[in-house]
């Protein structure tokens, strides 16, 4: 029962037939695998960034700092406003494509958008890797993100409607996956690239983007539109037929299943206003989640880590190659937790990973506070570290970032796929991309400058947030495991809190 705190929501009244076909799996995958471009970006820029002939190139005065100016506190030696930039630019172009993304995901479908994330991505990746000024770089980045933004905006609501019930779980949290690959291919791109002769590692690096971003294009030209987008689409037989195939039954097993898609298409057709509807009391409860999850995810610090591991290894002591090294430990770190999540979200349930991923969070950001502050004190005037001391910070920011790959990771963008309603359901995904992107970039830009001013009390500023997230999910978060996406209504009625928000019967609209 859905009663006391939420633990555990019943099931819905209806069960769909199906299992787990050969050809449902291969698609999912190859659409989930859109993520590599957002993994390879996250990974790739705090390498590139802590590479002396890129810095020496773009941005001599963080060089001259990092390299030769022995007064500057060790935490504000990277602490550059251009720096930064270069780094957030992509979030804010994520950001502003997802309304545009979502019109097309709408209209034209999910599997258009890929295409065009892919495209775009692929240039912005062209012109990073031959440019030749800073606009150069910011422009290249800003197609970056478009491509991440419409990209973002298509895949998880793409696999949730395309995955069996049983199976979505699973299945969406291949594309979180797809993510940590993309961040452990761009790690260990920058691991090695920096040993290139003639100082160019990093156009490598830069233009090793375009690797993932024509695999993605590449894969959607042969990826089919999920059912729902068909039906969006006016595609009734083929609505059907495409469900019957991906869910493996007979035409009278799938009857069940299409027409509650039918339906919720015919009410979504109803709706000329997505983001006037978004506002009314019925969908209170999504677009809460929709804002909040997202923003938590952000704000547990985990792209501090992501972006900026050789950036912070360096700060905290490491060399130029044991700090590349390191960030290339907790990228394999990362993409193998991640793991953990792709057997257990439907095994054990989103509020359990979850409220785990919370707790441990909590506990390994307040010891990477302490150890920091330990030996660094406010002055950051460390030079060298004991090597006990290095190899017990990389273990904690291991353990952080396994945490956050098994829970926060995943299921920030599993959950919010999977809670909307057909008839807001594109415009429901663009208020999670938006607000994700807008964090992410407020955290890219800010983080330097946060680590400057605040020192190890940066970590402590997070873990704050974790403690409170976790508090949030406890109360607030119904499970959503096997619940088939077009009956979640019965979630919400179930819960002790969202229930007075949900009427007894489907709105008409």
């Amino acid at each position: 029962m859905a009663g006391g705190f939420g633990i555990e929501a019943s099931k819905a009244d209806k069960i769909y037939p199906g299992h787990l076909t050969l050809y449902v799996m291969v698609t999912c995958i190859a659409a989930a695998f859109g993520g590599l471009i957002f993994g390879y970006d996250i990974g790739i820029s705090g390498g590139v960034t802590s590479m002396a002939p890129f810095l020496q190139n773009f941005f001599p005065s963080v060089y001259h700092k990092e390299a030769t100016d022995k007064s500057t506190n060790q935490y504000c030696k990277f602490n550059d406003v251009n720096l930064t930039m270069f780094t957030s630019s992509l979030y804010l172009a994520a950001l502003v494509a997802s309304f545009f993304a979502s019109w097309v995901t709408r209209t034209l479908g999910r599997r258009m958008s890929m295409l065009l994330g892919g495209l775009i991505f692929f240039f912005g990746a062209l012109l990073n890797a031959f440019a030749q000024a800073i606009w150069m770089l910011i422009v290249g980045r800003l197609l970056l993100g478009f491509g991440v933004g419409f990209t973002i905006q298509a895949v998880p609501l793409y696999v949730s409607e395309m995955a069996p019930y049983k199976h979505r779980g699973s299945l969406n949290v291949v594309f979180q996956l797809a993510i940590t690959i993309g961040i452990f291919a761009a790690n260990l791109v920058n691991y090695f690239t920096p040993r290139i002769k003639d100082g160019q590692g990093w156009r490598y690096s830069l233009g090793g983007a375009m690797v993932p971003a024509a695999f993605i294009f590449v894969s959607a030209l042969f990826l089919p539109n999920s059912p729902n987008s068909m039906l969006e689409q006016g595609d009734k037989e083929k609505a059907r037929a495409m469900l019957k195939r991906i869910r493996g039954v007979t035409d009278k097993e799938v009857e069940a299943e299409f027409n509650d898609i039918l339906a919720a298409s015919e009410a979504s057709k109803q709706v000329k206003h997505p983001w006037r509807n978004l506002l009314k009391r019925q969908y209170r409860p999504q677009l809460i989640l929709a804002v909040l999850l997202p923003f938590f995810q952000q704000i547990t610090g985990i792209n501090v880590v992501m972006f900026y591991a050789p950036v912070l290894f360096k700060t905290i002591g490491f060399g130029d190659n044991a700090s590349l090294g390191s960030a290339l430990i907790t990228g394999i770190i990362n993409m193998l937790a991640t793991l953990v999540s792709v057997y257990g979200t439907d095994k054990w349930g989103r509020r359990a990973l979850f409220l785990e991923g919370g707790i441990q969070l909590f506990i390994f950001q307040v010891l990477v506070s302490v150890f920091i502050g330990w030996k660094f004190g406010v002055s950051g005037n460390v030079t060298e570290l004991p090597k006990w001391y290095a190899i017990l910070v990389v273990l904690f920011i291991c353990c952080y970032v396994a945490a956050f790959a098994w829970s926060w990771g995943p299921l920030g963008w599993l959950v919010p796929s999977e809670i909307f309603p057909l008839e807001i359901r594109s415009a429901g995904q663009t208020v999670v991309v938006t607000v994700n992107m807008l964090m992410t970039f407020l955290i890219a830009q800010l983080f330097l400058n946060m680590l400057c001013h605040m020192r190890f009390g940066l970590f402590i500023f997070f873990s704050f947030f974790v403690a409170v997230m976790t508090i949030f999910i406890y109360y607030f978060l119904p499970e959503t495991k096997n619940i088939p996406i077009e009956e979640m209504q019965h979630v919400w009625r179930q819960h002790w809190f969202w229930k007075r928000f949900i009427p007894d019967e489907r709105p008409q609209v």
